[in-house]
């Protein structure tokens, strides 16, 4: 079975293109998602343990635990601690439940793959891309962003171009959605086309 890795910084389209391979008929598993629900789960008691008052009704609030860990190393590293193997976990029962259903090809749509050093999960990488201008003006759209926040975000990510030497596929969505489709299409005939041998 294909693993191909999807990954790109805050505001590159990446969401966007994780739609684009469930269009062609391929499974995606979203690490974005899978936190929500471990948010709302697994991850809700280990967190309030470590960060005492992010919980609310039963949930982790979002925007609480940010403001506690976004621009402090410490606390993120302890954070992460707890998330990851959940996640991790997450993405072994996805990879699992997929070879056992016979797909031939999935996506790990993982937004640190990088950062966690998560490559070896994965048979390719495509790194979701725009340009920088592009980036920020999609981010700083969005309710409750700003340009500091933004700043912090990007600090904890490994640069774009950085990301991109590492890719195995780039997918430039500030060309538009119906250019971005035209690589995810070629991506997926790359990988899984007729007569393509998938990794076993």
């Amino acid at each position: 079975m294909w693993i191909l890795g999807l990954t790109g910084s805050i505001g590159m389209g990446k969401s966007a293109t994780a739609g684009l391979f469930r269009s062609f008929g391929i499974p995606v598993y979203d690490a974005d998602a899978a936190v929500h629900g471990l948010y709302r789960g697994a991850a809700v008691a280990p967190v309030e343990a470590a960060f005492p008052g992010v919980v609310r009704d039963g949930a982790v609030d979002r925007t609480l635990l940010a403001a506690r860990v976004l621009g402090n190393a410490e606390a993120m590293a302890r954070l992460e601690a707890i998330v990851h193997p959940l996640v991790r976990g997450e993405e072994e029962r996805f990879l699992t439940s997929t070879r056992a259903g016979g797909q031939r090809f999935v996506v790990l749509d993982i937004p640190l793959l990088f950062e966690r050093r998560a490559g070896g999960l994965t048979h390719a990488v495509a790194v979701v891309t725009a340009a920088p201008e592009v980036q920020r003006q999609r981010v700083l759209e969005r309710p409750g962003m700003s340009a500091e926040k933004l700043d912090a975000i990007l600090a904890r990510q490994m640069p774009d171009a950085e990301k991109r030497r590492g890719a195995h596929f780039i997918i430039d969505t500030g060309r538009g959605f119906d250019a971005a489709r035209h690589q995810v299409a070629g991506i997926v005939r790359a990988l899984a086309g007729p007569g393509r041998r998938a990794p076993s």
